[in-house]
C-alpha cells in the first residue's frame, strides 16, 4: 500500500528540500547591512506616509454594495434553476411556481429597498 504513496511522498520530499534549500541559499547569499529606517517606511507612490491611510467613505456606499451582492447572490441561484428547466418542468410545476416565488421576493425586497431610498446617492 505503500507503494501507491511513494510518488506522492518523493514530491512533497523534493518540493520541502527546494524551498529549504532556496531559502538557505538567499540567508547565505544575500546582502547583509544595517537596518535604514527610510527603506523600511512604508512606500506610498513616492510620497511620504503622512495622516490617514484611507479617505472615509459613506455608510450609504457600503449599503449599496451589499445590495448588490445580495441581488448577485440571489441571481447567481437563479441560473442552476434555469439549466435545469426542461427536466423540472418534466416532472412537475411545481418547479416553475417555486422559482415565481423566489423572484416575487426578489421582486418584494428590491421594491422595499427603492422606497427606504437605499439606492439614492444624493440624500
Amino acid at each position: 500500500m505503500l507503494q501507491n504513496y511513494l510518488p506522492v511522498i518523493m514530491q512533497c520530499t523534493i518540493a520541502l528540500g527546494f524551498a529549504g534549500m532556496m531559502l538557505g541559499l538567499s540567508l547565505l547569499l544575500g546582502k547583509k547591512g544595517k537596518p535604514n529606517p527610510d527603506k523600511e517606511s512604508a512606500y506610498e507612490c513616492g510620497m511620504k506616509p503622512i495622516g490617514d491611510g484611507a479617505p472615509r467613505f459613506s455608510v450609504k456606499f457600503y449599503l449599496v454594495a451589499m445590495l448588490f451582492v445580495i441581488f448577485d447572490i440571489e441571481v447567481v441561484f437563479m441560473y442552476p434553476w434555469a439549466v435545469q428547466f426542461k427536466d423540472l418542468i418534466k416532472e412537475s410545476a411545481m418547479a416553475f411556481w417555486s422559482v415565481c416565488g423566489f423572484a416575487g421576493i426578489l421582486a418584494v425586497a428590491y421594491i422595499y429597498a427603492l422606497k427606504k431610498g437605499a439606492l439614492t446617492w444624493n440624500a
